[in-house]
């Protein structure tokens, strides 16, 4: 099977969909019968615009500009009309790359997979853009795809699914348990971890929330550390708001982080909170996995798709969007109580080991193909 994937980005660029491509492309190149090439936009430029990573073919082509967070690369629709390829994987929410994804496969008669990661969503005029494709763009994307894949139950509620529930099928995101997990290094007392692209795309991650929550476990563990994995355009405006709120000696910007970084900092935290606020816009939340995997107690929101699970198997504290009140409550009871962080690291562990690893997911995706096909 040949199979190309469309990210509008792709490794060594982070994000939630890039890890989700990423790491399913490196399960699928073990199969006998899949050759995986992954075609995008070359962000961050400077890349080799043709590369083999652990076994995937990257192709990386020019971008000029962005529409909102899509990159525009006008030479996409004819690299991938001159591809030879049996299926094409794309992923919502980024147009462009979706669409020329769904336009080149009608022309060739090849069957379209679409991972629907979450709704396609703005602010003022991006929002009026983003209800036009909806209407339009998006109809004809989903129209055509041969399957819907979500990452989370919740997500067949979405308005723009509705029409497709006889092609819609449910598979999680994962996590690599051999990369991701604890180490010897001990745990750095009372300190937080939360990572992210600090940008205006990115803001429903939470992390406003959960600057206003530290206020509050300040005042009952003075010597919390929160440290911030990720860099952006909202850098600034982040940096400015800990020193107007007086926390600036509790919270730590760390900048772009490599794997090998982010995994210890997972591994030597007590606590990673991802308190995300819009579930249109948070598709799954990897990165809950990986804190888990590496037997660290999470605190997240209801709306991240693996919070049923970690609130069954008692792995970490889920709480409601935007409630300050619930989120700093719930980090002072992890942070202040040893066991509790012990028992809930190894639930985590387990919990991810039994359901979430990336070959079950590659397997699962696999099979898609070999239907399809």
């Amino acid at each position: 099977m040949k199979i190309i994937q469309t990210p509008v980005r792709f490794y060594p660029f982070i994000g939630g969909v890039e890890k989700y491509v990423y790491y399913i492309s490196k399960e699928l190149v073990n199969y006998e019968d899949c050759d995986v090439k992954v075609i995008c936009a070359n962000e961050p430029k400077g890349n080799q615009p043709h590369e083999i990573h652990n076994d995937i073919t990257i192709q990386r082509i020019p971008y000029f500009g962005k529409v909102a967070n899509t990159n525009i690369t006008p030479f996409l629709p004819f690299t991938l009309l001159n591809e030879d390829f049996d299926i094409i994987h794309t992923h919502v929410p980024t147009p462009w790359s979706s669409d020329w994804s769904n336009i080149i496969t009608r022309i060739k008669n090849k069957p379209l997979v679409v991972t629907y990661h979450n709704d396609i969503i703005g602010t003022g005029i991006a929002n009026t853009i983003a209800n036009f494709y909806n209407k339009t763009g998006l109809k004809l994307l989903l129209n055509k795809a041969d399957k819907i894949i979500i990452t989370q139950d919740d997500y067949i509620k979405s308005e723009h699914l509705q029409n497709y529930k006889d092609k819609i099928v449910t598979i999680p995101n994962g996590v690599d348990t051999q990369l991701f997990k604890p180490n010897d290094t001990p745990r750095t007392p009372h300190q937080i971890f939360f990572l992210s692209v600090l940008d205006r795309f990115h803001k429903y991650k939470g992390l406003d929330y959960l600057l206003e929550a530290l206020l509050t476990v300040k005042k009952i563990i003075p010597d919390v550390k929160l440290v911030i994995g990720g860099k952006g355009e909202l850098l600034e405006y982040y940096i400015k708001k800990t020193k107007e709120m007086n926390i600036q000696d509790n919270v730590e910007f760390l900048g772009f982080l490599s794997d090998e970084e982010v995994i210890q900092y997972f591994a030597t935290s007590e606590l990673f909170v991802l308190p995300s606020i819009s579930s249109l816009q948070e598709g799954f939340g990897i990165v809950v996995l990986e804190a888990l995997s590496c037997m660290t107690p999470i605190v997240s929101t209801s709306i991240v798709g693996v919070s049923d699970d970690v609130i069954r198997t008692n792995s970490g504290i889920i709480v409601e969007p935007k409630n300050v009140e619930q989120l700093s409550e719930a980090m002072i009871k992890i942070l202040s109580d040893k066991e509790l962080q012990l028992t809930m690291g190894k639930n985590g562990r387990e919990l991810v080991q039994d359901k979430y690893e990336w070959k079950q997911i590659a397997q699962s995706i696999h099979d898609i193909y070999e239907e399809l096909l």
